[in-house]
């Protein structure tokens, strides 16, 4: 057996080399989280000779398959006494046979992940053109590029403004529409899956089953900014750090209350998840305390993290979901892409009680049903309602563009917003939103179902918050206002889509 070091997978990973590749079924794979106080408390600092591996202790004595009868006589019933099913605690959900062990599930897991990757990449290869193009001028809060697009790719000779001259039926019959709905990479088991970026800084959320899908130059800037509006003259207070168990204290004690410190503090707490847990079924190579809320939301954001929607099943019908923003979440009034909870409060304490994103608390129970108290989660929410949007200087109090500040462009491109692109008819300044769900009726360009109402997102600090709609299908501005040309018919020309994406920029 050889001890291979964490850091090292992902250095292999980032050359191409794989998980897979790196690790035999001889090999103790040992994880190193520097300032990572989660994993940290986790993990045994000293040894001792108590501690060494005996014969017994080595022993497949513990193993269930090798537990002796309690008498003589189950012999002769059925299954010989033997529980063959799926055991509630034991058993790992989803396994592809009853009893199988957590080896034998990692180890088959492990063997698949490059024909599940290689089959994703060649299916975002054929929709999208992934060479990265960046705006020259505008970049996210803290300077990332923001990439142009669109991305998508056109069958045949078809241009975009031939495309958006067709009907939905014609468009559906040909098998033309360039976005249709953006897959999870393993739809079974789904569940919540971290870009490699967030990984390298906390190896503790790598899966061993599934990597993220789509470019970096595609996502937001990591670590992202952080505004709080509460005190607004701060601007950016995250001091380009990730905000965790260890700093929250250190960068927050002398802005924030103490019922919001305590809140952020709830939020940077681990709590058992789907994938990320201490059972047989989790999808991490050690068992751990969970994740966080703020592991998915960093710094009150989102780096491009998707899971699986908890709302619809069977699995197969389950959606894909883009983690978004909890920037501005004071001004919304419904809470979920398909739920419409009510408030930040209940969105919490609903997501603890069903183990975070699979809306089923019978899985959550099995990895340690969190409770917590309705005091604790008003302080989280107390929190999470301090996030602001960053600051949009070229808008005026009621959110439109200040005319002395803005270009010719921006203004045609509000123009458009408001009149013949019919985004404000959802998107309502100074949140640009309007607190309702929508269905697109996509079925109408697709032969697919469709996925009914979602809700309206906001617009304001869009270039920070890539790729685009609910599943993250639309990596791009471009992307999104070719999709919304198509899907309502608006017949915009190539100048007004420019001078629409130009605006947008600007909220």
């Amino acid at each position: 057996m050889k001890k291979i070091n964490v850091l090292f997978l992902i250095v292999l990973n980032t050359c191409g080399v794989g998980i897979n590749n790196a690790i035999s079924s001889n090999d103790e794979v040992i994880y190193e989280h520097p300032n990572d106080a989660i994993m940290n408390a986790q993990s045994s600092n000293t040894t001792s000779t108590a501690q060494k591996k005996t014969k017994h202790d080595q022993s497949g004595i513990f193993a269930a398959k090798n537990a002796l009868s309690s008498s003589e006589a189950l012999q002769n019933q059925p299954d010989k006494g033997k529980l063959l099913g799926f055991d509630f605690y034991r058993d790992p959900l989803n396994a592809k046979k009853p009893m199988q062990t957590f080896e034998e599930t990692m180890k088959s897991d492990i063997a698949q992940r490059p024909e599940v990757s290689k089959t994703q990449h060649k299916l975002l290869q054929s929709r999208y053109d992934l060479t990265p193009r960046f705006d020259p001028e505008i970049t996210m809060s803290r300077g990332k590029p923001i990439a142009v697009g669109p991305t998508a790719k056109l069958k045949g000779k078809m241009s975009w403004q031939k495309l958006a001259e067709m009907s939905p039926e014609e468009i559906r019959n040909d098998n033309l529409f360039p976005y249709p709905a953006l897959p999870h990479p393993k739809q079974s088991p789904g569940g919540q899956v971290f870009p490699q970026m967030q990984i390298a800084m906390f190896p503790r959320l790598e899966r061993f089953d599934v990597e993220f899908d789509l470019p970096e130059a595609f996502l937001p800037e990591f670590p992202p900014a952080i505004f709080l509006q509460n005190r607004p003259e701060l601007g950016d207070v995250s001091r380009g750090e990730v905000v965790s168990i260890n700093n929250f204290y250190r960068l927050f004690k002398d802005i924030l209350t103490p019922v919001q410190l305590n809140g952020l503090q709830m939020l940077l707490t681990p709590l058992p998840q789907e994938e990320f847990n201490p059972t047989d079924d989790r999808k991490s190579a050690q068992p751990s305390l969970g994740v966080t809320c703020f592991d998915c939301h960093v710094n009150g954001h989102t780096t491009g993290q998707f899971h699986l929607n908890p709302d619809m099943r069977p699995e197969e019908r389950r959606i894909r979901l883009d983690t978004t923003s909890l920037r501005g979440v004071y001004s919304q009034q419904i809470h979920g892409s398909k739920r419409s909870l009510r408030s930040v409060e209940d969105f919490t304490e609903f997501e603890f009680r069903t183990a975070y994103f699979n809306g089923d608390p019978i899985h959550a129970m099995k990895k340690g049903f969190p409770m917590i108290d309705r005091i604790h989660v008003s302080h989280m929410a107390q929190f999470q309602n301090m996030l602001d949007f960053p600051p949009a200087p070229k808008l005026d109090i009621q959110g439109r563009l200040d005319h002395s500040k803005a270009t010719e462009r921006e203004i045609r491109g509000e123009n458009i917003f408001f009149g013949k692109g019919q985004c404000g008819n959802c998107h309502r300044p100074p949140a640009f939103l309007d607190n309702q769900m929508h269905d697109l009726k996509l079925e109408r360009f697709l032969n697919e179902p469709g996925d009914g109402p979602i809700k309206t997102f906001t617009l304001r600090g869009i270039k920070d918050s890539p790729p685009y709609l609910h599943d993250g299908r639309l990596l791009t501005l471009e992307d999104t206002v070719e999709f919304f040309n198509l899907v309502l018919q608006l017949k915009l020309t190539d100048e007004e889509k420019s001078d629409l994406v130009v605006y947008m920029k600007q909220l």
